[in-house]
């Protein structure tokens, strides 16, 4: 990890803009995998550069499905990303974890099946660890920021990510429950997969919107209380980065987690069996380990 960290934000429902940055502008930046959700939203907040990307694109025009999750990913590593905080709305699938709780994501189970989950394929293989989906370093700066900030936050969690559009059935809202999920959302898969590949340190914020169907209220739920927590979570996301940049500003300390060197014992195809145009999609994602630019 460099000596200036650049802190990447994935905003999701609700958050499509951060306010307060020296020098922003939104950029266009090209990937080989696609276009991203929309351009990035560049700048510095107390003198850490920060990348912000709007997951659904300004207006909340793509659903999780057709997300290139791929292309945000690689954009955000074109654009000098060190490290990304992931902020999704999610529902809630324990009663304690009531609407407006924001919970720092350790774990997930990954239910989506119709999305590009991985950098490398034929010609190129790799395999990452998933163990640890989310960065100890990085998740322990949020926590400290959280409590700075006067946020509350709930430490620890594992994000069920089902592919939707659609909303899940009761009985598989009660089975999440029964694997001992905490949220339910759409986005934060194959999002966590794609930055362990390319090598970013990856935090993921759950931000409770509602409970999901398993919950007796469920159904009086309406869509005017939804938009409300929806602006109040949005409110207090920005308060959270910004002292999150305040935490990460100065810093370089490496990652213990190894984050940023996972590709090291990931790659196991022969050099001389290896794919030239994989290998040069690749030049932001797996450069460094490749020999080609970062």
């Amino acid at each position: 990890m460099g000596a200036q960290p650049v802190l990447g934000i994935i905003g999701g429902s609700g958050l499509y803009d951060i306010d307060g940055l020296e020098d922003a502008r939104w950029i266009t930046v090209d990937s080989p995998f696609g276009t991203p959700s929309d351009q990035l939203f560049t700048g510095t907040f107390d003198g850490l550069p920060m990348v912000f990307l709007p997951r659904h694109g300004r207006g909340h025009r793509i659903p999780p499905g057709e997300i290139n999750y791929r292309a945000n990913i690689d954009a955000l590593k074109r654009a000098g990303v060190t490290d990304v905080v992931s902020l999704s709305a999610c529902g809630s699938l324990r009663v304690e974890l009531s609407p407006g709780t924001f919970v720092l994501v350790d774990q997930f189970i990954d239910r989506t099946f119709a999305r590009n989950k991985s950098f490398f394929g034929t010609g190129l293989v790799a395999h990452v660890s998933m163990a640890e989906p989310v960065c100890g370093r990085l998740g322990g700066l949020i926590a400290k920021a959280a409590f700075k900030a006067h946020i509350p936050l709930h430490e620890g969690g594992t994000y069920l990510v089902m592919e939707g559009p659609q909303f899940s059935s009761k009985a598989e809202s009660e089975l999440y429950r029964q694997w001992g999920c905490d949220v339910i959302g759409m986005t934060n898969m194959p999002e966590a997969k794609l930055a362990r590949e390319a090598e970013l340190c990856y935090a993921s914020i759950a931000m409770v919107t509602d409970y999901d169907c398993w919950h007796p209220d469920h159904g009086h739920v309406q869509v005017s209380d939804i938009i409300r927590v929806l602006g109040e979570n949005a409110d207090k996301a920005r308060a959270l980065i910004k002292a999150l940049a305040a935490q990460m500003h100065g810093s370089s300390h490496p990652c213990g987690q190894g984050c940023d060197h996972v590709l090291d014992t990931a790659l196991i195809t022969a050099p001389d069996a290896r794919d030239p145009e994989i290998i040069t999609k690749l030049d932001a994602v797996a450069g460094r380990v490749l020999g080609g630019s970062t």
